[in-house]
């Protein structure tokens, strides 16, 4: 049994927490093969948008896990 306050990790939340992680690498390398050599700015400005969306995204799964909780 959870005690309150402890934090829930569902299995779904570390596979997503893991894409996100990952995507924030492997996108722009993808970006190059359709786009073109990427600079390193570009590089960084990618994997910050994907970063923060990801973390948003992640933010509304966990909140609506957490409100399902009894």
């Amino acid at each position: 049994m959870r005690k309150p306050g402890e934090p829930i990790y569902l299995r779904i939340h570390l596979i997503a927490l893991a894409m996100v992680l990952v995507a924030t690498v492997a996108l722009p390398r993808v970006a190059e093969l359709f786009v073109g050599p990427l600079g390193f700015g570009t590089h960084a400005l990618l994997g910050l948008g994907i970063a923060v969306v990801g973390g948003i995204a992640l933010y509304w799964l966990y909140n609506a896990s957490a409100r399902n909780e009894p």
